[in-house]
């Protein structure tokens, strides 16, 4: 069983007299999307940042009060050390959120926007008609 040990800065200095150390990611920057919500008179606002992800990568979809945003997502990174690579990493994957409000919202007049690495959401209130009285004949 293979299992990967914390990262110890102590225990990284030692080792480094005898091997030269490289410090890779820690697990908690694996693909995340982080999303903020702000609730106005009109309806909410909706920022998710999505660095490395391309804007035709973005799917939005809208249902009732839910709100749910996907991507495909590849990043390359690759540090070099005159020839020889000491690092690399690629990541491919996709990250999804979802999240439902406490109205339902009108998915035909949300706006949606993407730049730099943010994707902006306009998600207006659906219009609530009051029920009518029907008059019987």
């Amino acid at each position: 069983m293979n299992t990967l040990k914390p990262f110890d800065p102590v225990e990284d200095l030692f080792r480094g007299f005898f091997v030269r150390p490289v410090a890779f990611g820690q697990d908690d920057q694996v693909t995340t999307m982080r999303v903020d919500v702000r609730e106005g008179a009109e309806g909410y606002e909706v920022h998710a940042e999505m660095p490395g992800i391309r804007k035709e990568d973005i799917h939005v979809h809208v249902e009732g009060p839910l709100v749910s945003i996907s991507a495909e997502r590849r990043q390359d990174k690759e540090e070099r050390e005159g020839d020889r690579v000491i690092r690399s990493e690629r990541h491919f994957g996709r990250i999804a959120r979802s999240f439902q409000l406490d109205a339902d919202l009108d998915a035909e007049h949300t706006v949606a926007r993407f730049a730099d690495g943010v994707l902006t959401l306009k998600l207006p209130r659906k219009e609530v008609r009051p029920k009518q009285s029907i008059a019987i004949e």
